[in-house]
């Protein structure tokens, strides 16, 4: 899951908690996840907590399990058929022959048949404007020519386009101790890029986004893990009121939510309550264990429903921190209802 590996910041006694302590008395749905096992067990998992899922396919040589996409897009296949579709799947592609002739058009054939097959969606990745780069040797950005054909396939056939790209501004400096995301850094350097300064800054990528949503006003896109912009819900809310087909999920940055002024992160979703989809970028991986796997997701679910939900002061693995108490209808929202909206197909 690349972004990545949740940190359980419960203590290990909640573990063992078999039920979700405050459960929601609606479906709600997990709008960004990664399920590379076919698994009843997880399913049931999904039953027991009211819970749907969209399983989002990605490409990334560094981590395991995400080399190749072909693999990904079979296991998601058969866990949307096998839970009955409560593990809805977003596709993607591999985006390495963008200079190659006719490669819009290979793409758009290969995602019409992965719509057949049920995908909600198609996300993009992290490798386009921070690694991927032209013979000439500039860096591949998201709104290159390239993709243009795609982009408008996508809003054609009422496809979503998940997008991450650019990584947290932690990325860019160097190693801290205190950042909700120092382990990730610390053990995948490739994508550290205080460690590869000739590569681009991350308002240039950022941009770059920018572009393509002001271009493809047709094209619905949720930003991945706060639009890459968790470092401040007033940025966030700038793209917001500028792009009204642009929303952002929460997956595996709550953490970064914790650490800004309670009172402005509540105003913010209060404020943005039908731009912004829970996720949690929790992950299945092809060899995980899945009882200890599903175990550490129930208390992740616990620990993010009593945060948004309640005012009690929870420890986390950035502090102590106290809930949101967000209404009930932002809650229904952020929760269930705009996954629904923005990713249509998601709740079927």
């Amino acid at each position: 899951m690349p972004c990545k590996k949740i940190v359980i910041p419960l203590a290990a006694a909640a573990l063992a908690c078999p039920v979700m302590a405050g459960q929601s008395d609606f479906e709600r749905i997990d709008a960004h996840v990664h399920v590379l096992q076919v698994s009843p067990e997880y399913y049931r998992m999904l039953g027991a907590l009211n819970l749907r899922v969209i399983n989002v396919c990605v490409l990334d040589k560094y981590d395991a399990g995400f080399e190749a996409v072909a693999p990904q897009q079979a296991t998601a296949q058969r866990a949307f058929r096998e839970s009955k579709h409560k593990v809805a799947w977003c596709a993607t592609f591999d985006p390495g022959d963008w200079e190659k002739h006719g490669f819009a058009r290979e793409v758009e054939r290969s995602l019409d048949e992965r719509f057949r097959q049920g995908a909600v969606a198609v996300k993009i990745y992290k490798s386009i404007g921070m690694e991927l780069k032209s013979r000439s040797g500039e860096y591949l950005m998201a709104d290159d020519p390239a993709f243009a054909l795609i982009y408008r396939f996508i809003a054609r056939r009422n496809r979503t386009l998940y997008a991450h790209l650019a990584e947290p501004t932690a990325a860019w400096l160097p190693l801290d101790p205190k950042s909700p995301h120092y382990g990730y850094y610390k053990n995948n350097p490739d994508w550290h890029m205080f460690q590869h300064p000739e590569r681009p800054k991350k308002e240039t990528i950022l941009a770059a986004r920018d572009h393509v949503l002001k271009a493809n006003p047709g094209l619905r896109m949720v930003g991945c893990h706060l639009g890459s912009m968790e470092q401040d819900v007033d940025t966030i809310a700038e793209r917001l009121d500028r792009y009204p087909n642009f929303a952002v999920d929460t997956a595996a940055r709550v953490a970064d939510l914790m650490v800004q002024p309670r009172e402005k992160v509540r105003a913010f979703l209060i404020r943005y309550q039908d731009r912004v989809l829970y996720g949690t970028d929790l992950g299945l991986g092809p060899k995980a264990d899945v009882g200890k796997s599903i175990e550490s997701m129930r208390t992740v679910y616990e620990l993010d429903w009593k945060y948004f939900s309640s005012d009690e002061w929870i420890e986390t693995r950035v502090g102590r921190v106290q809930g949101l108490a967000l209404p009930p209808e932002a809650l229904r929202k952020i929760f269930r209802e705009n996954a629904l909206r923005w990713v249509p197909g998601a709740g079927k």
